[in-house]
């Protein structure tokens, strides 16, 4: 797709009906060992408007103490679960990176649900890029530049396509404007999942 920030990749219907069927199994393990929880903005306390959970050795939080990775569950102090192999062999087919990713943060959107322009950078390892994978109804993605404001493009993300921001894009602003109601009947009661895989923390030896 043209307007795409340099090293922003789309690959659409990467996972056909029966991958996403695969897929939302493989989550519902997650969320059953990880149950959903709505995280809050810090200071302001206010609630997300999605639902999230994580797997993998960190999982991302939100609460009015700020933004982090941690290595238990917010609400039921578990570890979080593996990240599934299937999500695991996405990363290399797709990620360029050399190491594994370190947590898969899932977001649950209800149909009014939606996210605002903002930077995945709370990893260290920032040289690795984001992969982003979208499960239900459609949504309408918006993503602009690493600086706030500006110029910004828009696609229609449906169920199965894969995201990657990577390099000049790894720190672009991004977020998802709507969401589009009974696009997609993967899901029983509707909605979108979306799953982004992230490697967190620089490996061993490696300078910050």
């Amino acid at each position: 797709m043209s307007g795409l920030p340099d090293g922003a990749r789309y690959y659409p219907g990467y996972f056909d009906r029966s991958g996403q069927e695969a897929l939302v199994k493989a989550i519902r393990a997650v969320v059953a060992a990880a149950p959903l929880y709505r995280p809050v903005m810090p200071r302001s306390g206010r609630p997300f408007s999605v639902r999230m959970t994580n797997c993998g050795s960190l999982g991302w939080v939100a609460d009015k103490a700020g933004y982090r990775y941690q290595p238990r569950h917010p609400v039921t102090d578990a570890l979080w679960p593996e990240i599934p192999p299937v999500l695991l062999s996405l990363w290399a087919a797709v990620a360029d990176y050399p190491h594994s990713p370190e947590a898969c943060l899932v977001n649950v959107y209800d149909e009014s649900a939606k996210m605002g322009l903002h930077q995945d950078k709370d990893e260290t390892a920032l040289d690795a890029p984001v992969v982003s994978i979208s499960l239900g109804d459609d949504c309408r993605f918006r993503i602009g530049g690493v600086e706030r404001g500006g110029k910004t493009a828009s696609l229609r993300l449906a169920s199965g396509d894969v995201f990657v921001l990577g390099g000049a894009a790894r720190l672009c602003h991004h977020g998802v404007d709507r969401i589009d109601p009974q696009t997609s009947t993967l899901l029983t009661k509707g909605g979108r999942i979306n799953l982004t895989l992230r490697r967190v923390t620089l490996p061993d030896g490696q300078p910050a």
